[in-house]
């Protein structure tokens, strides 16, 4: 429904703007924080624990931080709850709106696990909430005492939470949850903890009360656990872009090890923040990160480069013709070029014939599909001078990422998928 296409448009875009706005709060307070430094006695006699000056845009700064808390509330007092706050419900309301409204189109992928919009909509808010359910419990429990262990338990926890849903939702759909997991825990840490420690320091100021150092210790704590989800998380906001990652047969694995590697990129900073470079860190993020494209890319690469002789001579001998759109064939023109003469020429004919069935139903100037009423990402393959201009992408996400057909709807086999590889190598 068009009207649904613009509400996601809205949301996302205010999605995206407020996730920027506490993103870039979190990043400049945990910067702050760790480079505040001892302040002259004058102004530890009032209660100062460390300060910082600091020039932007034309100006000069400077930033105080109370060991505990002025001797009485100035009138006006700056909040950040909102952008966490807004940043979620907006997310939310995204996750509702695409996957759970589209839910038989984004969420349930059939090949992955064959179920019914409301069984799969249940397990996703059950994984969304039971696994904010157990963080809660473990950060008020006495395992929240012990940082290895704790961090242990909460890895396990993302880790059981990436393979669960990657068994029961479409690749897509079950990085979206476990970032949706993510996302939610970290609101959480703003709305349960860290806001309700703020208002209890606030009052015991206005009171004239002694705070109690555990507040601003806990409330600092969850700030940490933010800081560090912040780099998995934006991976995930991005990935639906980045079908190589979730159509992954291990898409579980490249979840989990691109989300600790940029964990651990993220750590190279906040200890650069607090004084120590350690530039092996940010080296071994980097040489992960090349790691697992190469892991990630290369079993795909190697299968269609491997394309025997046998595939294409049976290929070959396939219908050639396209019932729907004959005029797309008969402008294909001529069999395409050898690449060497042991190998059998698959014809323009035979592509155009499997586009035409499997491809034109969305990516056409008239989409035909019961989902997709404007062709996908402007990709339209309705003549052969569309799918030569196109090659390229159709190429690649039909035999490398495999995410195409969406969902396999038109149920595109293995021996296809060859034929337009090896159509492709022969074209090059």
């Amino acid at each position: 429904m068009p009207w649904l296409d613009w509400i996601s448009l809205f949301v996302r875009w205010f999605h995206v703007v407020a996730g920027v706005a506490w993103i870039g709060a979190s990043f400049y307070f945990i910067w702050l924080d760790n480079n505040l430094r001892t302040p002259p006695k004058w102004k530890q006699d009032k209660g100062i624990k460390g300060d910082l000056w600091a020039i932007h845009g034309g100006g000069f700064y400077e930033v105080a931080k109370y060991a505990y808390g002025p001797e009485k509330m100035p009138e006006t007092l700056h909040w950040f709850k909102w952008e966490a706050y807004t940043t979620w419900l907006s997310g939310f309301a995204l996750l509702i709106i695409v996957y759970y409204f589209g839910a038989s189109a984004y969420l349930i992928d059939p090949s992955v696990n064959a179920m019914s919009p409301a069984t799969a909509i249940s397990l996703g808010l059950g994984l969304i909430f039971g696994g904010l359910t157990v963080y809660e419990f473990a950060c008020r429990s006495s395992l929240a005492k012990y940082p290895l262990a704790f961090g242990i338990g909460l890895v396990a926890l993302v880790c059981i939470v990436s393979y669960l849903s990657t068994q029961w939702f479409s690749g897509r759909g079950a990085y979206i949850h476990v970032g949706a997991l993510i996302g939610t825990i970290m609101a959480g840490n703003v709305f349960f903890n860290i806001m309700p420690n703020q208002r209890k320091m606030v009052a015991a100021v206005a009171d004239k009360k002694d705070i109690d150092p555990n507040w601003g210790a806990s409330a600092k704590l969850r700030s940490v656990h933010n800081n560090y989800f912040t780099l998995p998380l934006l991976f995930i906001m991005i990935s639906n872009h980045y079908p190589m990652t979730y159509q992954h047969p291990q898409n579980w694995l490249v979840l989990i090890a691109i989300m600790a590697a940029a964990a651990w990129i993220r750590h190279f900073f906040n200890l650069r923040h607090v004084g120590t470079t350690k530039p092996s860190i940010l080296v071994s993020g980097a040489a992960a990160m090349l790691a697992i494209a190469l892991w990630v890319s290369w079993p795909h690469v190697s299968s269609i480069q491997s394309l025997s002789h046998d595939d294409a001579l049976s290929s070959s001998t396939m219908s050639t013709q396209s019932a729907d759109q004959p005029e797309l064939i008969a402008s294909s023109g001529s069999t395409n070029k050898m690449v060497n003469e042991s190998s059998t020429v698959i014809s323009n004919e035979r592509v155009a014939s499997l586009i035409s069935t499997h491809c034109v139903s969305c990516h056409s100037r008239t989409p035909t599909d019961d989902i997709f009423k404007v062709a996908p990402l402007g990709v339209v393959l309705d003549s052969w001078t569309d799918i030569e201009r196109f090659a390229p992408q159709v190429v690649r996400r039909t035999t490398v990422t495999k995410d195409m057909p969406f969902l396999n709807k038109t149920k595109m086999t293995e021996e296809e998928r060859q034929v337009i590889a090896r159509w492709f190598t022969q074209r090059n």
